[in-house]
């Protein structure tokens, strides 16, 4: 283990990333930008959110200042929508508490919402030079192999292994460099899939490739079918716009704009005119949609339904009608963008 860090460094030097957005500046505001956004989500989907976020949000307290409703927009489509909502809490937290400004530590950005331990050790490393260990997908991957760990990440004592040799390979420099090394790694060779062992800078003392079983590390998690659910969604079609309905601010989806749903097994017609106030003309089912969650797979039926007239009834205050261009852009999530994207071509 003694070379396993200086292999990796001068690795990343010569043939390593350089050029992301978030690495021209040592700024923790746009380190955890990334890092927050960069969970789960791959490098190629988040530059362009990443660049639309900072033009619109440079810096932590105008962040703050915005509505959950304008980061949710621009969220939108990203995924995992959570995130966003923490990303908001943090840096209101970040004004109202330490005026503005990031802590330095590690302990102390793991108490800010939605911070956990790996997060808040690349916070401080790339923004303020500390020496900490992260512990990211890339990596567990990377050290499961690198030293034929048994057991999943997911389970306690396999993360703990982990954690405890992610440590003990700091180096006591260039530890920036070291870090993104490890992430380099994970992402361009030491991939889930086929990775690229004959390019790989610690080959030659990895112990899975020793043992001829790199697809065997890390041990899958044990896989539960996903189940799936059901549901119609209803495109409804008046005077040249569509209703959309803001959804609660938590749960799947939570805080965005979404279009009126229903049973899939329900009355479109009497469902319309009892909950939604619209009398209906005609109407006809689109191609279903398929959606995969972490979770759960939903399977969408979505109808096309022109309204005839409105019907007299309180107006309900999480609605609004919107015109089809616009509804594109209020902050939807994917598959209904996808929706109105098929509509709004003519479908």
């Amino acid at each position: 283990m003694k070379d396993f860090s200086k292999r990796l460094i001068a690795w990343q030097r010569d043939h390593g990333r350089h050029e992301l957005p978030w690495q021209r500046f040592r700024d923790p505001y746009r380190v955890w930008l990334s890092e927050v956004m960069l969970q789960q989500t791959r490098v190629v989907t988040v530059i362009p959110y990443f660049e639309r976020f900072l033009a619109r949000f440079p810096n932590v307290t105008i962040l703050a200042q915005a509505s959950l409703a304008e980061v949710l927009r621009l969220w939108a489509g990203l995924g995992y929508y959570s995130r966003a909502r923490s990303l908001h809490r943090t840096a209101m937290t970040i004004r109202d508490q330490h005026r503005g400004v990031f802590p330095n530590r590690r302990v102390a950005l793991e108490r800010l919402p939605g911070i956990g331990r790996s997060t808040a050790a690349a916070i401080a490393v790339f923004a303020f030079g500390a020496r900490e260990a992260i512990l990211d997908g890339n990596v567990k991957r990377v050290l499961a192999r690198h030293f034929a760990v048994d057991g999943s990440p997911g389970i306690r004592a396999t993360e703990n292994r982990l954690w405890s040799l992610a440590e003990s390979l700091l180096p006591a420099r260039a530890v920036r460099t070291y870090t993104q090394a490890l992430m380099d790694l994970g992402a361009a060779i030491c991939t889930r899939a086929s990775p690229a062992c004959e390019r790989c800078p610690i080959a030659s003392s990895c112990q899975a490739l020793v043992r001829g079983g790199v697809a065997a590390f890390p041990a899958p998690r044990r896989q539960m079918k996903a189940p799936v659910r059901s549901v119609a969604m209803l495109l409804l079609l008046h005077g040249g716009k569509i209703l959309l309905h803001a959804r609660p601010p938590c749960g799947i989806w939570g805080g965005l704009w979404s279009l009126p749903e229903m049973p899939s097994d329900g009355d479109v017609r009497a469902y319309s005119a009892a909950q939604l106030g619209c009398e209906l003309g005609a109407m006809v089912a689109l191609e279903p949609l398929r959606h995969g969650f972490s979770h759960f797979t939903l399977d969408i039926q979505p109808y096309r339904c022109v309204v005839r007239r409105l019907l007299s009834r309180a107006e309900e205050p999480r609605s609004a009608w919107y015109a089809l261009a616009q509804a594109e852009n209020a902050g939807v999530p994917a598959p209904v963008k996808k929706l109105l994207g098929r509509l709004h071509g003519g479908e």
